[in-house]
């Protein structure tokens, strides 16, 4: 354990109080809930991780709508601006509008990027984002999935055109479903390389396939791993066989996790039978990797994850490997889905990956 090591968590109050879904708990807006943030930040305390002085905890930054455009049209900004004053609304694809929506959309892209420049400056070793509502799936002129501004779209764009940072960066996005916001935004780019481990259709079709690897200049940098619903602990890693070594040559300056808990056994939206032993397992391996690759500069960013017992035990379990700390995971996560393993279909599934990736990287 490193006395020395700093962590910093950015949050506000708001995040836990404020955009309440106008709806029954049985509906699928519902989910995204200041409940969300609240269980996380309760759990901490319970455990006196907020008062250790290795935790820094820090604020969003104030961001204005001349920010948010840089990733958003002008059209889609006054959109949620207008719903947002009139107090209710739905749009695009599973997106609820409050009063508060436009604030705390707003204030989460505050918090994601205070995460990123908060490493980057190097006040803190790594950070982690405990924001919402979530980004990954907002477009440029559209909210979607429960997701109103690109909260990491947002924030590497404001390093570039505000900070002239024009580094590469390197997002790996572990939420239950695939970041289509974040790849369209960066899916001609070289110098933003998107990873994403995701729930897959392999019946119906979806998005986020293994040929989905980038256009131009960005071929080979976006990178899918879609899995079948049902994977356990046993399998959730294996993606770790083709990350390590397009990270090792492609070495980011900074590693940002969209940090979705979505494949957690108890998600309500997730079909997969995750504890949070494989977040900090992942934790760890991201965390050496980073150590060799960018000093290990990662910033943690909130995503999807609706489990009120689920969720606080993850984030705990990523702080602790943070820490470099050994954590035990809760009683109520003994179960043995050993069972339920997809070793054969992912198994398959990285062989055509690589075979596809072959072409860009040495695996």
């Amino acid at each position: 354990m490193s006395e020395k090591k700093k962590i910093g968590i950015i949050t506000d109050e708001d995040f836990a109080i404020l955009n309440v879904p106008p709806f029954p708990r049985t509906s699928f807006f519902a989910h995204e809930h200041p409940l969300r943030i609240k269980s996380i930040l309760d759990y901490l305390d319970k455990v006196n991780l907020l008062n250790d002085s290795r935790i820094i905890l820090k604020e969003p930054i104030n961001v204005d709508e001349s920010i948010i455009k840089l990733a958003h049209s002008q059209y889609h900004i006054n959109t949620i601006k207008r719903l947002s004053k009139f107090g209710y609304g739905i749009i695009g694809d599973e997106v609820f509008i409050t009063q508060d929506t436009f604030y705390l959309a707003k204030k989460a892209v505050g918090g994601a990027l205070q995460a990123l420049k908060c490493v980057l400056n190097g006040d803190v070793d790594h950070a982690l984002a405990l924001i919402r509502p979530p980004g990954h799936h907002a477009l440029r002129e559209k909210a979607s999935g429960l997701c109103i501004f690109n909260n990491i779209a947002n924030s590497i764009l404001y390093l570039r055109k505000k900070l002239n940072y024009y580094k590469k960066i390197a997002i790996i996005d572990i939420d239950d479903h695939f970041g289509d916001g974040i790849a369209q935004y960066f899916y001609e780019d070289p110098d933003v390389l998107y990873f994403s481990i995701h729930e897959f259709d392999f019946e119906e079709g979806d998005i986020g396939f293994i040929d989905e690897l980038g256009e131009g200049e960005g071929l080979g940098k976006n990178i899918n791993f879609p899995v079948p619903q049902g994977i356990t602990d046993d399998d959730f890693l294996e993606f770790t066989d083709i990350l390590h070594p397009i990270l090792t040559q492609y070495r980011p300056d900074l590693v940002i996790i969209a940090c979705g808990f979505d494949m957690y056994w108890d998600d309500k939206i997730g079909n997969c039978l995750l504890t949070s032993y494989s977040y900090y397992n992942f934790t760890r391996w991201i965390l050496d990797l980073a150590r060799t690759t960018c000093q290990g500069k990662i910033a943690f960013i909130l995503e999807g994850g609706y489990s009120p017992i689920g969720v606080p035990a993850c984030v705990h379990s990523i702080i602790k490997a943070l820490l470099d700390e050994e954590y035990e995971r809760p009683e109520f996560e003994y179960i043995d889905f050993s069972s339920e393993s997809k070793e054969e279909e992912i198994a398959k599934i990285k062989e055509v990956l690589k075979k596809e990736l072959g072409k860009y990287w040495s695996l």
